[in-house]
């Protein structure tokens, strides 16, 4: 696989170990990959799942590498990358009936975050085009919702 090399600078921050299993983290990971860090950090703080807390902590730890070891300003930034990789699982047993037991899985994973500048050319933006006004929409502007002009249309073809 080929990787493109640009001279963005990239800042990563990683939580090891972290009480949640990696699947559950992925969830919440899906919803900031590709956004800018105050968006991320605004649907992080409206999540209700437990990742997202651990996961804002890495944010808040790649922002300030970024900004403490590269000069970077933090709300610049664009999550670039955003992983959950399987930790260690911790092995627990609870008793049953009969001496029986069962077995409880503490799934662990390591939360890691890319943190990238914003490449240029999304920051120079084009006007919007402005579409041409067309004959067929000049009545349009008479009646003010769809469904009047339906019933104007029916009431000029029994007419």
């Amino acid at each position: 696989m080929a990787q493109i090399q640009d001279d963005r600078m990239r800042v990563r921050a990683q939580a090891k170990w972290v009480r949640t299993s990696a699947r559950k983290a992925r969830l919440v990971l899906d919803h900031i990959r590709g956004r800018s860090v105050p968006e991320a950090r605004t649907i992080l703080a409206f999540t209700t799942r437990a990742a997202a807390t651990d996961i804002e902590k890495v944010l808040r730890s790649a922002v300030a590498n970024a900004e403490a070891n590269h000069g970077l300003d933090g709300d610049e930034l664009v999550v670039e990358a955003a992983f959950a990789d399987e930790g260690p699982t911790l092995k627990r047993w609870k008793p049953r009936a009969r001496g029986r037991v069962n077995r409880i899985r503490k799934r662990t994973c390591h939360v890691t975050l890319v943190l990238a500048e914003v490449p240029e050319e999304n920051t120079r933006r084009r006007p919007r085009k402005q579409a041409a006004e067309t004959p067929a929409s000049a009545p349009a502007a008479e009646g003010s919702t769809p469904k009047s002009r339906t019933r104007r249309r029916k009431k000029e073809a029994v007419a």
